[in-house]
């Protein structure tokens, strides 16, 4: 139980870190911290859990991270479904703080920085752009993941790379989807758009998913015998 609380409380501090970061301060007029500051945002928020959390949980703090974990063999089937429901809790928990703060000053809460294609997409990317994006995004996330823990890997330095790693992908991605490549952070959002967000989280469900996996089985290839 206490892994799967840490994992809670680490997604959790990802989407307030990360998203908070985008709705609040991004575009604050003549000090805003823009796309450069997000990406960071969400970087730090990894980094800073990795460091705190994962010795006792790992500190996927995203479904898919779990996943391509199971899929490259470091955890158990049995593991998957009680860390994806603890990250998810988190994360629409850290939502629904985020929501309080928002409106605080009587504004709406406009896209809450949900992930989104087409019309929703922050430079108007196609679905087929989004799909991409986010599945070799996700892909090359979860290798730097599987890569950086691995035990022949330098000690003590997975939490820099993949936090490292997680802004690199944020500096890529925030214009075509507004960043996904973690399923609770886009149901999390979603959840208190509604509308188009709802309809088209499927993408930011599915594709993550599936490129996690994928990753898994790349990456066992490489350390098989």
């Amino acid at each position: 139980m206490k892994k799967y609380l840490a994992e809670s409380i680490g997604t959790f501090w990802l989407v307030l870190g990360g998203c908070g970061s985008a709705v609040l301060a991004a575009g604050y007029p003549d000090v805003g911290i823009g796309l450069l500051g997000v990406s960071l945002a969400f970087g730090l928020t990894v980094l800073t859990i990795a460091y705190s959390f994962g010795h006792i949980s790992g500190a996927h703090l995203n479904p898919a991270v779990t996943v391509g974990l199971w899929m490259g063999g470091r955890i158990s089937a049995k593991e998957v479904l009680p860390y994806i429901c603890f990250q998810v809790t988190g994360a629409i928990v850290a939502a629904g703080v985020l929501y309080l703060i928002v409106t605080g000053n009587g504004s709406a809460i406009g896209d809450f920085a949900a992930n989104g294609y087409g019309e929703h997409s922050p430079g108007k990317y196609s679905m087929l752009a989004a799909i991409i994006t986010e599945f070799v995004m996700t892909f090359m996330f979860l290798l730097v993941i599987l890569g950086a823990t691995d035990d022949k890997a330098p000690k003590g330095f997975a939490g820099i790379a993949i936090g490292l790693a997680l802004t690199l992908i944020h500096l890529i991605s925030i214009p075509v989807t507004n960043t996904s490549v973690n399923p609770a952070r886009s149901i999390s959002q979603a959840v208190f758009v509604g509308d188009w967000a709802m309809s088209q989280l499927w993408l930011f469900v599915l594709v993550p998913v599936v490129a996690a996996a994928f990753a898994g089985v790349v990456y066992k290839y490489f350390k098989s015998e």
